[in-house]
């Protein structure tokens, strides 16, 4: 029987996760050298956004040992995979840039392996940067998991240093080599065997795929006995239900794939093809007498924001899905495979209301969704609020800011009027390292206004800490809107008469509607502006009057940032080429 390791990787957005695997992946000559880089991290958004999105799983063979290599999503928006991810794994792979150290995200999936009880392996990536500091992240990291409560096994964790830019590991990072194979040797050595666990078959489902042609497919890890394809056996559900199954195929991974076989044995990942009707966290276990494993909690969403169709004059010219019929299926096959989602219909036939784990995630379906060819709005984000003991709660968050010294004051000042608490305040380098504790709806629209005060200097991170009661009001947004009375043309002479009264958001030349909202007005009431009229035209000229227009440049929004700029009477219209805000 081969013997079998389990490992996840954990790293913060952005240190080098994915790179690695594909190094790992090449040295163990599963695909060839020239396949390009990047191999996890296949989908469009997660390569532009450079940040894993899905975890995967990938399997090689290194000196005939099976290797399942398990990669986490580094951004605390996809908490709801990490737990999940990190009950297949026996260790951990716990990866930090020398420059940056450990950062707030990796904290947030180290916290809940040690809980776990998995046994760190720590990589000090990107040790050919200059002003890098190794032995002084090897200290960081040490007293990061003493204060996350390590056990004494666990903080004697062995430290391999190495860029996986460079493609090499080793022991010293004085002393570079030129290949990875330290690294491999030491997961053999280190990581502890999967275990082959006598008894009747007990398997937990942790995540799921899903395909067009055989449906949704089961993924998780055998925790006992064997299981073999074309058997029956029971279903483990929430609430004690059990239900009788056929499981129609297994599947191993292997390399960037799966392969069929005809039994796993435990201790492996594998996926089952054949059950429908299964949620995360169900066990499947033995017909005759089955045995549940405890089930696992998914992080409640924090989140939520109504989606509805495109109502605005320019509905249906840009998308190809524009139906109510349209929007509720693709929300309803969302669910099935994002679990941190929820959607709930309201009483209207058209709207939505869909829960998320914050902002990057809701947006993230929105991108995707939008990409696809779907037009939709979207209402302005909410936070979940929760009563306990009749005692209203919010979601409040971890904040960590990075800023250079001479603008800490102004950040301290933004934070500090959303409600936010100063926690730590101390000199990393040149930056100024500031920790807070604030509300999830102080969070709505502060990114902004923090890279602007900032000059986008700012490396902003926060992550979900608990739910504590609700707090006093939050100031959210001062100006008003400049919202468009007539449809049409804009036109470059309205434009720049009306440059005094504030922002624009369009330039001479967009087709505008009537109610759109095309710019920010310079005081806190909303004003009715009239972009379509032209210059009255005359035969006579005159050097003083006839001035060429000189117009600023629009303000651009990005998806997420369009999504925390919108008040609460007003939609933010989504098709497949624009972005626009209108009032409801």
């Amino acid at each position: 029987m081969q013997s079998i390791r389990n490992i996840a990787i954990i790293a913060h957005v952005d240190h080098g996760k994915t790179t690695l695997v594909d190094k790992i992946i090449q040295s163990c000559h599963v695909v060839e050298k020239n396949d390009g880089d990047l191999i996890l991290d296949n989908n469009d958004l997660e390569r532009e956004r450079g940040i894993t999105i899905l975890s995967k799983n990938v399997s090689v063979n290194y000196k005939g040992v099976k290797i399942n290599i398990i990669d986490t999503p580094g951004h605390a928006d996809f908490g709801g995979e990490v737990e999940r991810v990190l009950k297949m794994a026996d260790g951990v792979l716990l990866l930090v840039d020398a420059f940056e150290g450990p950062m707030p995200q990796t904290r947030f999936v180290l916290s809940k392996a040690i809980e776990l009880g998995l046994k760190p392996i720590v990589v000090i990536n990107k040790v050919d940067k200059e002003n890098c500091q190794p032995e002084h992240v090897h200290d960081q990291v040490f007293e990061l998991m003493f204060n996350l409560d390590a056990t004494e096994e666990q903080l004697d964790f062995e430290t391999v240093y190495g860029s996986s830019k460079q493609g090499w590991m080793s022991g010293d990072y004085k002393h570079p080599t030129d290949n990875i194979t330290y690294l491999l040797d030491k997961i053999i050595e280190l990581i502890p065997e999967a275990p082959y666990v006598e008894g009747t078959p007990q398997m937990q489902i942790t995540s799921l795929d899903f395909s067009s042609f055989v449906g949704k497919i089961a993924i998780g890890r055998v925790y006992r006995g064997d299981l073999s394809s074309g058997k029956d056996y029971t279903l483990c559900q929430e609430d004690g239900k059990n239900k009788k199954i056929r499981i129609k195929e297994l599947q191993v991974f292997e390399g960037l794939g799966r392969k069929p076989v005809e039994s796993v044995r435990s201790g492996d990942l594998c996926a089952v093809i054949g059950i429908d009707d299964f949620e995360i966290g169900d066990t499947i276990a033995d017909l005759n007498d089955p045995e549940a494993l405890p089930r696992i909690a998914v992080d409640e969403p924090t989140m939520s924001m109504l989606f509805t169709i495109n109502t605005s004059p320019f509905f249906g010219k840009e998308g190809k899905y524009v139906t109510s019929r349209h929007l509720r299926d693709r929300l309803m096959k969302e669910t099935e495979i994002n679990l941190a989602l929820r959607v709930e219909e309201t009483d209207s036939e058209d709207k939505f209301n869909v829960f998320g784990r914050g902002i990057l995630h809701l947006s993230v379906l929105i991108e995707t969704m939008r990409r696809e060819g779907y037009e939709l709005q979207v209402g302005r984000p909410k936070v979940t609020i929760k009563e306990i003991d009749g005692v209203k709660h919010e979601p409040y968050e971890h904040l960590v800011i990075d800023v250079p010294d001479a603008v800490a004051g102004k950040a301290i000042e933004l934070v500090t009027q959303r409600k936010g608490e100063l926690k730590v305040m101390e000199p990393k380098g040149d930056l100024q390292h500031l920790e807070f504790d604030i509300s999830s709806r102080g969070l709505i629209g502060l990114r902004n206004l923090l890279l602007t005060a900032t000059s986008g200097e700012a490396i902003i991170n926060h992550r979900f800490k608990d739910f504590e009661p609700v707090k006093d009001i939050i100031p959210q947004r001062q100006n008003g809107s400049m919202t468009s009375s007539e449809t049409g043309q804009a036109l470059a002479y309205a434009i720049d008469r009306l440059q005094d009264r504030g922002k624009f958001f369009v330039e001479p030349g967009d087709q505008i509607y009537k109610g759109q909202v095309v710019g920010e007005h310079s005081r806190d009431n909303d004003l009715e502006v009239n972009l379509i009229k032209g210059k009255k035209l005359t035969n006579v000229r005159a050097s003083g009057s006839d001035q060429a227009a000189k117009i600023f440049p629009k303000v651009e929004f990005s998806l997420e940032e369009a999504m925390e700029y919108i008040k609460d009477d007003e939609y933010l219209e989504i098709t497949p080429k624009n972005l626009r805000m209108r009032k409801i």
